[in-house]
């Protein structure tokens, strides 16, 4: 008889045509016994549940709030609160399946990893570019709004700011924006450093966040006006979903964790526990400030500012002082996001390259740090030259696309891998399954059609030219490809 548990045989390289090449899978077994191996050395096993959790919250907690807030708000009106549910909610049905995923498959390419054990190579790849536009965009998009809250911290403290010409891209009104390229370089040069001495400073950027957000919410709340809250949905449900859509970009932190999966002390047991713990503390968060903001300041005044918490601060006391605080706390918390995303970025990027999917500099590790220093150094000066360049709005909706698009793959995979490799341990099984992971595939292509034609036309051209590269060079060079590979 066989055996209902061993992995799928695959054809040789030489007898697979065409289509039984573009859906090769690597085997679950050899996706994790290559875990942590790298060119020249191997990353280091040396975080915890605390650590994975603190890297999940630090990568979703502030991209929402503090930056794309004021994007959001003029979209749904006070209803921006349910814009943040609904994308809390199409965020923890994928998480069901990240969490089930990683708990299974617990190494650093995340979902593309996971699409590459269930639905082939060519899903894969679609799946690690979309990650790349992910990862490497919000990145950008994040580090623009650091670039307000900093003008924000130096307006309030010594009386001057960046000029525009030099902290705002082009189209909007600048040349350059310094402060993005700036904060990217910064987490670019602790996390040459190594994954632990990364997490410890995420820890302490995330403590400051959380505080910085309470803070919020308890001055804010004495500038609560139930009257703010009297058109609830002013634009309709389609305003809701727009905004919800553009919203989801706050959610791709959770995901994060997962990237972590190579160093992780104990993998299969506190990746799934770390990505459950951290969207729910993320999603109550901002629904609490949401609704505080909302009810503090009319929603036709949000006006898409970039630093609209401080400012509320600002006019709720009547002192700069607050709002300068604010915008202090601000500058440090979305430095963390900038790391752990960055962070993650440079994971798959790294997963990619020992699957020969990905030039072999990504996946060089550092033989004393075990941390991947080529990858991230070029990965940084992508991320930060593109923050310098483009408007926020613009990679906030690319950033969207494309993570609805690698979440709604991972509903499938936990699908997949249930039915071909039932008898796999699995330390978290997503519940109801199949329909959960069915609801947050429609969920993702629902937030998917909400979004607009400018950005659907941006994420067509981005496939095209992936696809273009994988069959010039990934789908030659693949390990796979080869008898010995």
């Amino acid at each position: 008889m066989l055996d209902q548990g061993a992995p799928p045989r695959q054809p040789t390289p030489q007898a697979a045509g065409l289509g039984a090449r573009l859906m090769r899978r690597k085997p679950v077994e050899r996706l994790v016994e290559e875990s942590g191996r790298g060119e020249g050395g191997a990353l280091r096993r040396s975080l915890g549940l605390w650590q994975l959790t603190m890297i999940s919250i630090g990568a979703t907690l502030g991209t929402g709030i503090f930056v794309v807030l004021g994007e959001a708000v003029p979209k749904a009106g006070p209803a921006v609160t349910l814009s943040f549910v609904i994308a809390g909610l199409t965020a923890l049905f994928s998480a069901f399946s990240y969490a089930e995923l990683a708990g299974t498959i617990p190494v650093a390419g995340s979902s593309y990893s996971y699409a590459y054990a269930t639905m082939g190579e060519l899903i894969a790849w679609i799946c690690g570019w979309c990650l790349v536009l992910e990862y490497g965009v919000s990145v950008a998009a994040v580090a623009v709004g650091w670039g307000e809250y900093l003008n924000e911290l130096l307006d309030g403290t010594i009386g001057v700011t960046v000029p525009d010409a030099l902290s705002a891209p082009p189209g909007d009104g600048g040349v350059f924006n310094l402060p993005a390229l700036i904060v990217v370089l910064l987490a670019m040069a602790f996390l040459l450093g190594g994954a632990r001495e990364s997490a410890r400073a995420n820890t302490v950027m995330v403590v400051v966040k959380i505080a910085a957000l309470v803070l919020f919410c308890a001055i804010g709340i004495q500038g609560f006006r139930s009257g703010n809250y009297a058109h609830f949905m002013p634009l309709g449900m389609a305003g809701v979903s727009a905004a919800g859509a553009t919203l989801f970009f706050s959610y791709i932190g959770f995901d994060a964790a997962s990237t972590a999966g190579e160093e992780a002390k104990n993998a299969q047991r506190d990746l799934p526990r770390a990505i459950m713990l951290s969207l729910v503390i993320v999603t109550a968060l901002y629904v609490l400030v949401a609704a505080v903001a909302v009810g503090a300041k009319p929603w036709q005044h949000f006006n898409d500012s970039e630093a609209a918490l401080a400012q509320i601060m600002r006019q709720v006391t009547g002192q700069s002082f607050w709002g300068t605080l604010l915008a202090f706390c601000a500058v440090i918390a979305i430095a963390s996001v900038v790391l752990t995303v960055l962070y993650g970025q440079t994971r798959i990027l790294f997963a990619m390259s020992r699957d020969g999917l990905a030039p072999k500099v990504f996946g060089r590790v550092h033989p004393k740090t075990g941390a991947p220093r080529a990858n991230t150094v070029i990965v940084s000066l992508f991320c930060g030259v593109l923050a310098a360049a483009v408007p926020l709005g613009r990679l906030a909706d690319a950033t969207s696309i494309g993570t609805l698009f690698a979440f709604a793959l991972v509903n499938i995979a936990v699908v997949v891998l249930r039915r071909t490799r039932p008898d796999m341990p699995r330390t978290f099984r997503v519940p109801l399954s199949p329909f959960f992971p069915a609801l947050g595939f429609g969920f993702c292509v629902w937030m998917m059609g909400s979004l607009s034609p400018v950005t659907w036309v941006v994420f067509g051209v981005w496939m095209a030219v992936g696809l273009v590269f994988y069959f010039l060079y990934g789908h030659r060079r693949s390990r796979l490809a080869t008898p010995e590979g």
